[in-house]
């Protein structure tokens, strides 16, 4: 039987050749640790992505479902001595997959109308989440088909529309000028964290503004595997905060963080944009990273431990900047959590598309919090909070709270005064 002819030149080869097969990655993928199956492992998946390029694997269900049990938590990237850009590979083969492969009925809707054409949008996001809320409310959702109560388990039971000011004064002394990304989703679910976090930066020095014009960041399509899509959303954003010129350009979600970080990759072929692209990165801060430290308190009065969102600790590099502020919070008693930087199975909308892994490693993540014996969970990443307090909720562990850091850091200033 002939091999199937070769496909569209899909992969940077030199990027997928980088990966020597070491297997260093290995203890770091979440789905190799639950499966112990190397098709679910990083240099597993590249050996399938170089497969697919070459022709010698065409698509089907089974080739593609090892792409789609990918997280993209991009931890194996930490782990890689090689310097594997991972997650460009992996977007790259997700791009081909979606413009190629024919999915299931269910995964076409869920896919195409409730993550791209839903989530994106604040008004539709609102009203489609309202009805849920307002059963969970009441007490409703539990008479819900099994696969809906799950959903509507990692929606909170209240949201905000207030709207953000579009200008917020520095306190003094002022260290600059920033400008806020307000996100698609955090709005509808987190607008209190929003205000959390603008209130954090201005009493740190910053004045904030919040600019028209911006939307969705293109995370949500980058990581789903419509680059297209993705890079549309970077040019709005880019064309929206060049307007204001800001210092620095602060998000509070770290999922959204990685993708604004890398808006000079995802437009590295568009010469009117790549230059404007990397101007705009450049200029992309977590709210963690610009936020001051309080001097440490003389006694602890509450225990909190940390999970460290992937798209912060594993493609931004960044997990000493909130374990600080933390630590440094007065009355803080800060507990280390065990695999802190393996996915909570939330991975944006992973959770939707994949429940069972999810579930899998949603387990793994509260049993890991429970032994702790803290009071709180801090993160930073919106996803990850709906996961892990649906988690805390389904194991019996609610009087575990789980916490955005801008939410944990503005209760505990108000707690203690200034």
């Amino acid at each position: 039987m002939n091999a199937p002819a070769p496909v569209e030149d899909f992969l940077d080869e030199r990027k997928s050749l980088a990966c020597v097969h070491c297997g260093l990655c290995l203890s770091s993928c979440p789905t190799y640790l639950e499966t112990g199956n190397e098709n679910l492992s990083p240099r597993g998946r590249i050996y399938l992505m170089r497969a697919l390029k070459a022709g010698r694997l065409e698509l089907t269900e089974d080739t593609v479902k090892p792409i789609d049990l990918c997280l993209g938590c991009r931890a194996c990237e930490v782990a890689c001595p090689s310097g594997v850009q991972y997650g460009a590979l992996l977007e790259q083969t997700r791009d081909h997959i979606e413009h190629r492969h024919q999915r299931g009925f269910f995964q076409r809707i869920l896919r195409r109308f409730v993550i791209e054409e839903i989530f994106p949008v604040g008004w539709r996001m609102r009203l489609a989440v309202l009805p849920a809320i307002a059963l969970k409310k009441l007490g409703l959702d539990r008479l819900l088909p099994a696969f809906l109560r799950k959903n509507v388990d990692l929606l909170p039971k209240e949201i905000h529309f207030r709207a953000l000011p579009s200008h917020s004064a520095a306190r003094e002394p002022r260290k600059g000028r920033v400008a806020f990304i307000k996100g698609c989703v955090m709005p509808v679910l987190f607008q209190g964290t929003n205000r959390a976090s603008i209130d954090l930066l201005t009493s740190a020095g910053y004045d904030v503004t919040v600019p028209e014009g911006q939307g969705c960041c293109g995370a949500l399509f980058a990581h789903s595997g419509r680059l297209d899509r993705a890079r549309e959303c970077a040019r709005r954003n880019i064309a929206a905060f060049e307007k204001t010129n800001p210092d620095l350009i602060i998000i509070n979600a770290a999922g959204c963080g990685s993708t604004l970080k890398e808006y000079g990759h995802l437009l590295e072929g568009d010469p009117a944009w790549h230059d404007r692209a990397r101007q705009f990165s450049a200029k992309v801060r977590d709210l963690v990273e610009v936020l001051p430290s309080a001097r440490p308190a003389s006694a602890p009065t509450v225990k909190v431990t940390y999970h460290d969102a992937c798209h912060l600790a594993h493609a931004q590099r960044i997990t000493a900047s909130p374990r600080t502020l933390l630590k440094n919070t007065p009355g803080v008693e800060f507990i280390e959590l065990p695999e802190s930087d393996v996915c909570c199975g939330s991975a944006g909308s992973y959770n939707l598309t994949e429940p069972a892994m999810a579930e899998r490693l949603q387990t793994r993540k509260i049993n890991n919090i429970v032994k702790t014996g803290a009071e709180i969970v801090v993160t930073t990443n919106p996803g990850c909070l709906l996961q892990i307090q649906a988690g805390l909720n389904a194991a019996r562990a609610s009087h575990i709270r789980a916490m955005h850091i801008a939410d944990f850091l503005a209760e505990r200033a108000s707690a203690h005064g200034p």
